[in-house]
């Protein structure tokens, strides 16, 4: 059996009855009559199943049925006055919500740089962040639960959902080392690998096979220490000074500073992308736009280096 159906004008003439403490002021605000105001509380009661009021001598007081049905009504009429400000164009006090999937491949100290900026903008932000596999994020998507995906590919061609992937930016790969393990393995870098303890993403990354792809073509024959679905544990691990491990070039400081490591060598060939997914063909969530921009000026270089740096 279904629930009584609520009616909202009657809900809206108590709420207002509620907030100016009498009918009789209620009536000069809505412009109405004592008996059409008093009429339609009585079928709000009998719908409820309660009373909303008790008389306290001249005037109205709530009854505690009446207090818990006006805290559900501020917040109802105060969401629908907010709703037409923002059709009107016009901003509200309330935080602007932004729900961002996040690939759970993605590095998390990457994925705090890219929505930080989003977070500084002039109206508040309320972050709500998704992580999992690409496939379930874009079902949330594709009903509208997130506003823009984080990923680190490119929406395929033959996906069921339909969505646009804008680059936001790539970068190369650095390998990092605890002091030690970078003073035994920086000098002659990318030689050095060889035979190097060195910590990796699963084998089904395209991280991991970009970084494989090119240490079979430079011949290089690292030991594979260990492997990690969850690249912040691989950090950890390479913290302790289990092995090398690699990072995007772009949080090279952040990495360095969170885990206490060095810098052993950078490699510019291997290219890591990242992509937010939308259903917007041109972005214009605010926030989502912050992220963007961000990232193109700030966060990625604006050109390819094709060399291998060593320091």
């Amino acid at each position: 059996m279904s629930a009584p159906w609520l009616n909202y004008h009657h809900l809206h003439y108590f709420w207002v009855v509620a907030r100016e403490g009498s009918i009789v002021r209620a009536c000069e605000v809505l412009h109405l009559s004592q008996p059409t105001i008093s009429l339609q509380l009585q079928q709000l009661e009998r719908s409820l199943g309660g009373e909303l009021f008790e008389r306290k001598g001249r005037g109205l007081q709530l009854t505690e049925l009446g207090r818990t049905i006006k805290r559900y009504a501020d917040e109802i009429f105060t969401l629908g006055s907010e709703l037409a400000e923002v059709a009107r164009g016009r901003p509200t006090g309330r935080p602007h919500r932004l729900s961002i999937g996040v690939s759970d491949v993605l590095a998390k100290l990457m994925v705090y740089r890219l929505v930080l900026p989003a977070l500084k903008l002039p109206e508040a932000v309320k972050l709500v962040c998704r992580e999992g596999h690409f496939e379930d994020l874009l079902k949330g998507l594709a009903t509208f639960e997130l506003d823009v995906i984080l990923s680190d590919a490119p929406l395929s061609p033959g996906s069921p959902i339909k969505a646009f992937s804008h680059l936001l930016g790539e970068c190369g790969v650095t390998i990092f080392g605890t002091a030690k393990l970078s003073r035994a393995y920086r000098k002659g870098f990318p030689q050095s690998l060889n035979g190097a303890p060195l910590l990796l993403p699963g084998s089904q990354s395209l991280p991991r096979r970009a970084l494989d792809q090119w240490l079979d073509e430079q011949q290089i024959h690292p030991l594979i220490a260990a492997e990690f679905q969850d690249t912040a544990l691989m950090k950890v691990f390479g913290q302790e000074g289990i092995g090398l491990f690699p990072a995007p070039s772009a949080i090279e400081a952040e990495v360095c500073r969170q885990y206490s490591v060095k810098v052993v060598g950078r490699i510019d060939q291997v290219r890591e992308r990242y992509y937010a997914i939308s259903v917007e063909r041109r972005l214009k969530n605010p926030a989502v736009l912050a992220i963007s921009h961000a990232a193109k000026s700030d966060v990625f270089p604006s050109k390819v280096v094709s060399r291998v740096k060593t320091s």
